[in-house]
């Protein structure tokens, strides 16, 4: 006699719906075909040695690199009752834009190859961006060393041992003319890392191409010009909060009305999720920036829609790919409500996120580096499925040193397979409508908002970050990932398991020659410049910066606006950090209280 059924509440699959009622036909599936298929080979988590990675009920546990719990089935029931697409989704290219910014997608125009460059000297550089470009790149990202991102100049004793390490040095207009000696910049789009003095290099790089002839206000490009995130998670700042914002402020106004085609801001969740959040806290925290920036505008009396349009992010691409094109989704439809409701936005350009993304460096292993290679495909294929406008891969050696000649042009053979050969791009959000996908948009859309009432409630983000309360859920969330690692609940293949003994590859290596060279570059700049010139604009700059900027109805841009004054430094090749001195004299340094 055949054994009776068992109840589905007393078999192995109790939580297989996790608290919702199943249908009749689920429920079938579950007793009749899921059950018997458990008993014979019950699931095991890859990486759960020892049942660590159990529920309470001794089921196994999966989950997204996040920590986000993952079903086994998701189906229509999985979804609101009144979820249907035209509600949820509409259509590429209309409100709320889950399934994408352009009608289109990518079949009138692929998503920007824009590879991450700078190493060195100008001279350097600037050979390294002939190479990416003559090789098929479309758009140029400008990596800065380290003194150049905390305003030193090469020769300060501040910047030895870093001049050229991590990024190019830049000191002033005359190693700007180099780095793009020989590009039209009126030709292509560059992106600029820099933040705390991102308005010095955007100066810089406009006089450049007003030598060139250009017209500024067919200049296209972003700097990334986010200071927010400096606090929470880089640490690369200079001054304290509210003016830095003022700094930032002065940019939006600036570039609306003189470079308009500009995205003075690319506000970064990258570095939120390098420092250790999970998805949820990157997607959370960086757009809630954005709510900050725009309200530190609206308070000087800027116009949404006429600054809000050249409002552009920059997302991270990890390694859990249903949750990484969630997380891009989520954030096209929450930026919308906001832009819509929160701030009564009625330029539909004004409506759009538009974002670029750079594949993980931190998801990237120095062991076993060309398995970077498959991890920098996967991320860079969940980047346009989540519907991208630009694009970075890492170099699979980039754990070690900055990128050889060689992993940068694999970095960018990627992306171009995935363009002209995986066959993703020829049609629009081709996984809009997967259960699963829909349901972790949605998850991911509420807890933002969830998030968002917390900040809310502390009065902004710059409070929140005064507070520590960013970094604090950031460094949990990092404690947790490390944790699982180290129990081997998430494998890191090469690194945590799978491990072999290996040869140390060929990397790029950075010699003391170049801050040699850029030292001997500034003495003779100062020397044949107009030192007087030099300092009489520094003073203006100086008395700008001391003011409170007044928006006057007959006037261009605001009273005591910077960027006029920092233009006209460089203009008489005043150095960044002569500028950044400048300022820090009436807006001195800041300090991070510590958080416990």
């Amino acid at each position: 006699m055949a054994d009776a059924k068992k109840p589905l509440a007393d078999s192995p699959i109790s939580d297989v719906f996790q608290g919702r009622t199943p249908s009749a036909s689920e429920k079938t599936w579950a007793e009749d075909t899921l059950a018997p298929s458990l008993e014979k080979s019950p699931e095991k988590p890859i990486g759960a040695p020892g049942g660590v990675n159990q529920d309470d009920h001794g089921n196994a546990r999966f989950s997204t690199i996040s920590n986000y719990p993952v079903r086994r089935l998701y189906t229509q029931s999985d979804l609101p009752e009144d979820w249907s697409a035209e509600k949820y989704l509409n259509y590429p290219g209309q409100p709320p834009y889950t399934r994408g910014i352009h009608a289109s997608g990518y079949r009138g125009k692929l998503w920007t190859m824009r590879m991450f460059s700078g190493f060195a000297s100008p001279e350097e550089t600037n050979e390294r961006y002939k190479y990416l470009l003559a090789h098929g790149g479309s758009g140029l990202s400008v990596a800065f060393d380290l003194p150049t991102l905390m305003g030193y100049d090469s020769d300060h004793m501040m910047s030895e041992g870093e001049v050229g390490k991590c990024g190019v040095a830049i000191d002033s207009l005359e190693d700007m003319e180099i780095l793009f000696n020989g590009i039209n910049l009126q030709d292509i789009t560059t992106s600029m890392t820099i933040n705390s003095p991102a308005s010095v290099l955007w100066a810089m790089y406009l006089v450049v191409a007003e030598k060139q002839g250009a017209d500024w206000r067919k200049l296209g490009g972003t700097i990334q010009n986010d200071i927010l995130k400096e606090y929470i998670a880089q640490k690369e700042y200079i001054y304290p909060p509210a003016p830095s914002m003022r700094l930032v402020i002065d940019t939006f106004e600036f570039g609306s009305k003189f470079v308009p085609k500009w995205n003075t801001i690319s506000i970064s969740g990258y570095h939120i999720r390098e420092a250790g959040s999970t998805a949820l806290q990157e997607l959370a925290f960086t757009v809630y920036d954005g709510v900050e920036y725009v309200e530190w505008a609206r308070k000087r009396g800027l116009d949404v829609d006429e600054f809000g349009p050249r409002l552009s992010y920059f997302f991270n691409a990890h390694n859990d790919f249903f949750e990484e094109i969630a997380k891009y989704r989520a954030a096209r439809k929450i930026w919308y409500r906001l832009m819509k409701d929160r701030f009564g936005a009625r330029n539909e350009r004004t409506w759009l996120m538009r974002f670029h993304t750079q594949t993980a460096g931190v998801s990237l292993t120095a062991q076993q580096p060309m398995n970077n290679i498959a991890r920098v495909a996967i991320q860079a294929l969940a980047a346009v499925l989540g519907g991208t406008q630009s694009l970075h891969t890492d170099g699979y050696d980039e754990a070690l040193a900055l990128p050889t000649a060689e992993a940068a042009r694999i970095a960018l053979r990627t992306q171009q397979i995935i363009a002209y050969e995986s066959g993703v791009a020829q049609t629009v959000d081709p996984l809009g409508g997967s259960y699963f996908l829909e349901r972790l948009t949605l998850d991911m859309e509420k807890g933002a908002f969830d998030y968002f009432s917390k900040l809310d409630a502390m009065g902004g983000m710059v409070q929140a970050i005064e507070r520590g309360y960013p970094q604090k859920e950031i460094a949990e969330a990092s404690y947790q990932f490390q944790r699982a690692v180290e129990a081997k609940e998430k494998i890191i293949v090469g690194a945590n398991d799978f491990v072999v003994d290996e040869a140390a590859p060929n990397i790029l290596y950075i010699g003391e020659e170049v801050r040699e060279a850029q030292t001997k570059k500034l003495k003779t700049l100062r020397a044949k410049r107009n030192n007087a010139e030099v300092t009489r604009r520094l003073d203006a700059l100086k008395k700008a910066a001391a003011q409170e900027p007044q928006v006057r109805a007959d006037a261009k841009i605001s009273d005591a606006n910077t960027m006029p004054y920092i233009v006209d430094a460089v203009r008489a090749y005043a150095t960044v950090g002569e500028i950044c001195d400048a300022l820090r004299q009436v807006y001195g340094t800041y300090e991070e209280v510590s958080v416990t």
